[in-house]
């Protein structure tokens, strides 16, 4: 899973704000549900003694209304200055929640946004096509990125009969060539710039055909054909979303199973993968992850955890003796588990797959796939004096 939308928090000053909000509005309540549960919130994080002109710019987000239908969540992150990330979640928490202190609450955000797929839907006629990019899990608040794209030849339609109406018909099927190529060309350009995960293709079957024939490798490899969309009126929208909520459901399963197999491969091999949480802070330190792993239940887990950090996010560890043999002096600080975690995997541009129970064996609940892997490197083949009597009994 990619976390670059958290990067923003790296090296911000504290103490943080993290906001929990079910952002549903119900259609009797219009917009004072969401602002009431804010509200609430906002008392307890005023206790916490969170600065009234950081409430007041939260308070001003929550109240604009996300352009969401149906339940979803909202998670707002500020630092002591302001606002640093305002994102919305597929599902809305169990319970609206808000803390005030001197890290930001992240992992139910990352959690969810686990989840998150991002999708540009094509809906194709023979004249050209809306495109639309949108999220499954989570996704900026406000974010709407519709483009029309109309390919200009505008003789579609074909006649029955010979003579004069052959030319027609080549004529039409000409048309519905060049307004396949634009949008195609117009897909291929939006596949470079924003690199989505999937490619839902739908519509006129005829002009999906073309426009698939005319794609570019790297577009073409991520379409995924859904009937039952039209451009404009007339689509039955929630079969039509009950067929992309699937295609997103696969495409979620088959991506974190790639993860999790090259974790099993790897950790098989006793190389190139770790478990156990003194392990895993070693290779963050050294910045070998590419994939952090944790366990469902990490998110209970890890918060129950405090670990020392530094000022910079790989600087990591289980206790101030050793954040010190580091070189790391009097700036130096507790941090709850999954944060510090969190911090590190961000600051080397990590992913972070969630293992589900029985998929992985993972010790304390952490693994990671490394980048690349040394002598120095622990390894799992034979597990590490360190952690030896803790591994064979500690196995999630």
């Amino acid at each position: 899973m990619d976390l670059r939308w958290l990067k923003p928090l790296l090296g911000r000053p504290a103490p943080f704000t993290t906001v929990y909000l079910d952002a549903t509005r119900a259609e009797s309540a219009g917009e004072t549900e969401t602002v009431d549960r804010w509200r609430a919130l906002r008392r307890t994080l005023e206790r916490d003694g969170a600065p009234s002109g950081v409430l007041d710019e939260i308070g001003d987000l929550v109240a604009t209304p996300t352009g969401v239908r149906g339940p979803h969540g909202r998670v707002v992150v500020a630092d002591a200055h302001g606002v640093v990330v305002d994102r919305v979640l597929a599902e809305p928490p169990a319970q609206s929640s808000a803390v005030h202190g001197p890290a930001p609450a992240l992992l139910p955000a990352v959690r969810a946004a686990d989840e998150t797929v991002d999708l540009v839907v094509v809906r194709v006629d023979r004249n050209g096509a809306d495109l639309v990019r949108t999220s499954h899990g989570s996704r900026p608040a406000g974010a709407v990125d519709v483009e029309h794209v109309e390919g200009g030849h505008d003789d579609v339609h074909k006649t029955r009969e010979g003579g004069l109406d052959r030319r027609s018909q080549t004529r039409a099927e000409d048309s519905w060539q060049r307004n396949a190529e634009a949008v195609a060309e117009a897909l291929d350009r939006r596949v470079a710039e924003q690199a989505p995960d999937v490619v839902v293709l739908t519509g006129d079957v005829r002009a999906v055909a073309l426009v698939k024939e005319a794609l570019g490798r790297p577009a073409a490899e991520l379409v995924v054909e859904v009937l039952g969309g039209t451009r404009g009126e007339g689509v039955h929208q929630d079969a039509f979303d009950g067929k992309v909520a699937e295609v997103v459901a696969e495409f979620r399963r088959r991506r974190r199973e790639t993860v999790l197999d090259r974790f099993r491969q790897q950790l098989g091999r006793g190389e190139g993968a770790v478990t156990a949480l003194d392990d895993v802070i070693d290779v963050l330190r050294r910045g070998q992850v590419d994939e952090l792993v944790l366990h469902t239940s990490a998110i209970t887990g890890l918060g129950e955890r405090e670990l020392w950090v530094g000022p910079e996010p790989l600087q990591v560890a289980l206790d101030a003796d050793e954040l010190s043999s580091l070189g790391v002096g009097d700036d130096r600080r507790r941090m709850p588990a999954g944060v510090a975690l969190l911090r590190a995997a961000l600051g080397q541009d990590a992913g972070v797959t969630f293992a589900d129970d029985g998929t992985v064996e993972l010790v304390d609940g952490v693994g990671a796939v490394l980048r690349w892997s040394d002598g120095s490197t622990p390894s799992e083949s034979v597990p590490s004096q360190s952690a030896d009597q803790r591994r064979l009994r500690s196995v999630v």
